[in-house]
C-alpha cells in the first residue's frame, strides 16, 4: 500500500495533544503517516512538533448557523480530497456529524468515536431531536463508530442512529498507565482538601458540589473544598465569574484557576469529586484514580463506571447536594490510612480495565478490517 495516511479530525488541537497522542503515534509506529485537521489553538505546533502534519480548520463549535455548517462540510471536503487519507478518525459533535458527510462525498472510510453526548442529550429539546436526526444521518456512512460507555451505545442503537454491528466500547480515550506516578503528600487532618475539576459548567455538578461545600464548612471549617478549570462562556450551563466570585468572598471556595498540569493540582488533593450529570467517560476520574486518589462522583454513565463503591470512592444520587455532602463527610472520617488504599485500589482498577493500549489495540483492529 503506498498511501498510507490517516487523518483526525477533531474540535480543538489541545484534545489531541492531551487524549490521542499515544494513539496517534502508536499508528506511526504502524507505518501510517499522522494528519490532524482541527481549529489552531496554542496547540496546534505541539503536535507539528511530534512529527503530525497539520491542518487548520475553522469551527464554531458552540454554533449552530446552517450556512456557516455547510461552509465547514466543504472545507473538511477539500482537505480530505487533498489528503486522500486511507481512513479517517473523527472526533466530537461537529466532525462526527460533518466531517463523516464530507467523507462520503470523498470516498473516504470513517471511524467515529461518540466520547459523550454533551448538553443536546440530557433534554429532549428541538435542538437534542435535531442532532439525533443528523447522527441517524451521518453514522448510515461510517464503519465503525466506537463509544466509550455501554449506556451511549444502547442508547444509539435502540433509537436507531447507528446500526448495532458498527459499534463498539471503548475504555474512554484509555489513559497511559506508566506516565501517572502516585505522589505522597503530608495530610493534615483538619485540612483535608477536595477538589473539583471540569469545565465550570452546571452540567457537571458545579452548584451541588457548592451546596455540599457550604453544608460541610458549618462543621468542618478547615477543610479546602477546591475548584480547578476554565469559564466556558457561551455553553448554555456555564457558570460565571461573577457567581464564582460569590463563593470564593463567601469563604466556602478556593478557585485554583486553569491549567495544562492537572496532574500537579490532584498530587497535592485528598479526594477529587465530580458530581457530573453525564460523561461519556470522565478523563478527570480516569487520572485521579491514575494517581492513586479516591474519587467522589454520581451514580451516572461515565461516572459510576470507574467506582468500585466502597473500595476507590462513593457514588451519589444525580443533582444531589445532601447526598453529597453526606459522602463528601463519609470520605472525610475515614481514617488516612484507609483513603491511601482506596487511592491503590482505584490505580489497580484503572491499570486493568482502562490502559491506554487497549484503546490501540481496538483502533489498530478496526483501521486493518477497512483497509482490508
Amino acid at each position: 500500500m503506498n498511501n498510507k495516511t490517516i487523518t483526525i479530525i477533531i474540535n480543538t488541537s489541545w484534545n489531541v495533544y492531551n487524549f490521542r497522542v499515544g494513539l496517534l503515534k502508536a499508528l506511526e509506529e504502524e507505518g501510517y503517516k499522522i494528519v490532524v485537521i482541527a481549529p489552531f489553538d496554542t496547540f496546534s505546533h505541539k503536535l507539528e512538533a511530534f512529527g503530525f502534519e497539520y491542518h487548520e480548520v475553522k469551527m464554531n463549535n458552540k454554533g449552530t448557523d446552517p450556512f456557516e455548517d455547510m461552509k465547514l462540510t466543504m472545507d473538511f471536503c477539500r482537505l480530505l480530497q487533498k489528503i486522500k487519507p486511507v481512513v479517517s478518525l473523527h472526533y466530537t459533535i461537529k466532525p462526527n456529524i460533518y466531517a463523516t458527510w464530507a467523507a462520503k462525498l470523498a470516498g473516504v472510510p470513517v471511524i467515529n468515536n461518540v466520547s459523550g453526548l454533551g448538553t443536546v442529550f440530557l433534554d429532549d429539546s428541538f435542538s437534542s431531536k435535531v442532532a439525533r436526526l443528523l447522527y441517524r444521518f451521518t453514522f448510515r456512512f461510517s464503519k465503525k463508530v466506537f463509544f466509550q460507555n455501554a449506556y451511549d451505545r444502547e442508547l444509539f442503537v435502540q433509537q436507531k442512529l447507528v446500526d448495532a454491528k458498527k459499534s463498539d466500547l471503548l475504555p474512554g480515550s484509555g489513559i497511559d498507565t506508566k506516565k501517572y506516578i502516585p505522589v505522597k503528600h503530608a495530610v493534615d487532618k483538619a485540612k483535608i482538601q477536595f477538589l473539583f475539576i471540569a469545565r465550570l459548567l452546571r452540567d457537571k455538578g458545579l452548584f451541588e458540589y457548592v451546596d455540599a461545600a457550604r453544608m460541610l464548612k458549618k462543621t468542618y471549617p478547615e477543610v479546602e473544598f477546591a475548584v480547578l478549570g476554565p469559564f466556558y462562556p457561551g455553553n448554555p450551563t456555564a457558570v460565571t465569574e461573577e457567581a464564582m466570585e460569590r463563593w470564593v468572598k463567601e469563604g466556602v471556595i478556593h478557585y485554583l484557576g486553569k491549567t495544562d498540569n492537572v496532574e500537579a493540582f490532584i498530587a497535592k488533593s485528598d479526594c477529587v469529586v465530580l458530581p457530573s450529570y453525564r460523561e461519556g467517560l470522565s478523563r478527570v476520574l480516569l487520572e485521579a484514580s491514575i494517581m492513586a486518589r479516591p474519587i467522589i462522583t454520581t451514580d451516572v454513565p461515565g461516572c459510576q463506571e470507574l467506582v468500585d463503591e466502597g473500595q476507590n470512592g462513593f457514588v451519589c444520587k444525580l443533582k444531589d447536594a445532601d447526598d453529597l455532602a453526606e459522602k463528601m463527610e463519609k470520605m472525610l472520617l475515614l481514617e488516612d490510612i484507609e483513603r491511601v488504599q482506596m487511592g491503590l485500589h482505584g490505580r489497580q482498577k484503572i491499570i486493568d480495565e482502562f490502559d491506554e493500549q487497549i484503546v490501540i489495540d481496538k483502533y489498530k483492529e478496526a483501521i486493518d478490517s477497512i483497509l482490508v
